[in-house]
């Protein structure tokens, strides 16, 4: 028998739910999960926007024309002697992880593949509407019983997991993202506590029994401070169920600038419950450009120029691994974005391109990496294998002890490449593509064989704002401005028209989808995060 749901008519509770009924919703949205929803919000909901009121603060220095650098204050940190709780057995592994939204068919495709981990996303790749929200916790749920499964209605074809699936990490939405469905004290809550309670409450016992834990992925930190208010969230969910200190692990993604320069303070922060850092490289990308967006000498070029091999990006997972290995912490590589391609020869092209990239993560001495497709998982999996050897089930044996210190300018240098107008336009394309499926409820889109989630949008719309605040001219010589930007909107909205075809495109919100592009892109003001007016469209009808 179901607990009852408590909805927005009852008042016995400081938790109110605003979202429309979701079928099954009961299951998750019961008195215990809400009790307990309730209880972290009052003890941890107000220092959110506190932690939010910080980054402002540190981000205002460096528009004013510092660079961000190493703490001297807690250099006794980084000069101390000092180790992670410990990694438990089934997370020692982590060669290859596959990443995707929650949706049925995704979560059993995703732990049947031939990978190790699965991390199952309320992130970059959903697009949080209240229905996919609810449905996802219902699925993750049914998939941590083993009772998932699901038939496809126009192929008839039945999907249910195998025996042995991959361990399964939750990653929770960031600090910045609110879930407005939820009130606390008639406020929305914090979309990462949304998501941590319900994942942890309907399925720590279950997890625990079978030889696992409640395993979670913390995005976007930028600070040790952030690292330490989850700290504090962990231990109390920990004592307030009787549960030995450490039992909830996390796996923190370094996909801000300013993390990078407080790693290893993340890492003692979290020390009890951490087992990983992860470079989150797209969102990175994207974080360089955020966060430098006044130095006019840290302009990027093209997207695609911007690869694992530009010094910038070398220093930074090499001093992840460095720094990981030191307190022996498993140190993750990034995201493989690649989508296979059904012509053969495109298709070695593809795989070509993998296997370079994931050859540089493996020599550097990351212990794993991330695809976005079941179908590169093999190609991963079999580097990381040569690499690891049959002697270890990781690298945390790889100290880069030999390495040159690496300093506050590494990890900011500038990087070359040219800045074309065939880059210009393909970066339109994809955002307003990107952007049209986001508002429509679709957080994770191939376009042009890649797998573009939130992270590699934000670096193409970003791209063309940095280049007209700091009057850029394109290989051609044209000078980048906000009228020459409108003008190829209005073109690359046609060329879309074109590729998806005239039914597709009346049926979408594509041109929805350019004014917001518009909007964001020439706003004189940098605007943080495309998912933050993106949600007040996706959620206009919930």
């Amino acid at each position: 028998m179901t607990e009852p749901v408590l909805n927005k008519e009852q008042t016995d509770t400081s938790i109110r739910i605003t979202g429309e009924s979701v079928e099954g919703q009961e299951t998750v949205l019961n008195e215990g999960a809400l009790s307990l929803l309730e209880v972290l919000c009052r003890e941890f909901a107000d220092e959110v926007p506190k932690l939010l009121a910080a980054r402002k603060a540190k981000q205002a220095v460096i528009d004013g024309g510092s660079l961000p650098d190493f703490l001297p204050e807690t250099r006794a940190i980084r000069d101390g002697d000092w180790q992670i709780r410990g990694i438990p057995d089934d997370l020692t592994d982590r060669r290859v992880e596959i990443t995707g939204p929650v949706d049925r068919k995704m979560i059993i495709n995703a732990l049947n593949a031939n990978v190790k981990v699965f991390m199952a996303d309320f992130e970059d790749s959903l697009a949080p509407s209240w229905s996919k929200v609810i449905e996802g916790q219902i699925n993750l749920r049914d998939a941590v019983r083993g009772e998932i499964e699901f038939t496809a209605p126009e192929t008839g074809k039945h999907y249910a997991l195998k025996d042995d699936p991959a361990v399964l990490v939750c990653r929770v939405r960031g600090l910045h993202l609110i879930e407005k469905h939820v009130e606390f004290n008639g406020k929305p809550i914090p979309g990462s506590l949304f998501d941590f309670c319900l994942y942890f409450y309907h399925n720590y016992r279950q997890l625990l029994a079978k030889g696992s834990g409640p395993y979670f992925y913390i995005p976007k930190l930028e600070s040790h401070v952030e690292a330490r208010w989850w700290a504090k969230v962990f231990a109390f969910v920990e004592e307030r169920f009787c549960l030995t200190p450490g039992t909830i692990k996390c796996t923190c993604l370094v996909e801000t600038l300013p993390a990078v320069f407080e790693m290893e303070e993340i890492l003692y922060e979290l020390r009890s419950n951490i087992v990983a850092l992860n470079c989150g490289r797209w969102d990175y990308i994207f974080s360089y450009i955020k966060t430098l967006k006044n130095h006019p000498d840290r302009v990027l070029p093209d997207r695609q120029a911007v690869t694992m091999d530009k010094p910038f990006l070398s220093a930074y997972s090499r001093l992840l691994i460095k720094t990981c290995h030191k307190r022996g912490a498993l140190a993750m590589g990034g995201m493989a974005a690649f989508i296979p391609a059904k012509d053969p020869a495109q298709n070695e092209a593809v795989l070509a391109k993998v296997r370079g990239d994931k050859e540089l993560e493996a020599r550097n001495g990351h212990d794993g990496t991330w695809v976005a497709h079941p179908g590169l998982a093999d190609t991963a999996m079999s580097i990381f294998n040569e690499y690891i050897g049959e002697d270890h089930v990781n690298q945390l044996h790889i100290t880069r002890d030999v390495d040159a210190p690496i300093l506050a300018r590494d990890l900011l240098l500038p990087c070359d490449g040219e800045r074309t107008e065939a880059g210009m336009r393909l970066n339109i394309r994809i955002a307003l593509q990107y952007i049209e499926a986001w508002i429509n409820g679709n957080g994770c889109v191939p376009i042009y064989g890649l797998m573009e989630d939130a992270a590699t949008a934000e670096i193409s719309r970003t791209s063309i704002w940095q280049w007209i605040q700091h009057k850029q001219k394109l290989s051609n010589g044209k000078l980048v401005t906000k009228d020459l930007f409108k003008e190829m909107l209005v073109e690359e909205l046609a060329n879309v028209k074109l590729e998806v075809g005239p039914d597709r495109f009346t049926r979408g919100s594509y041109t929805q989808a350019a004014v917001l592009l518009e909007q964001i892109t020439t706003s004189d003001e940098l605007v943080d995060f495309l998912t933050l007016p993106g949600y007040e469209i996706l959620t206009q009808a919930d």
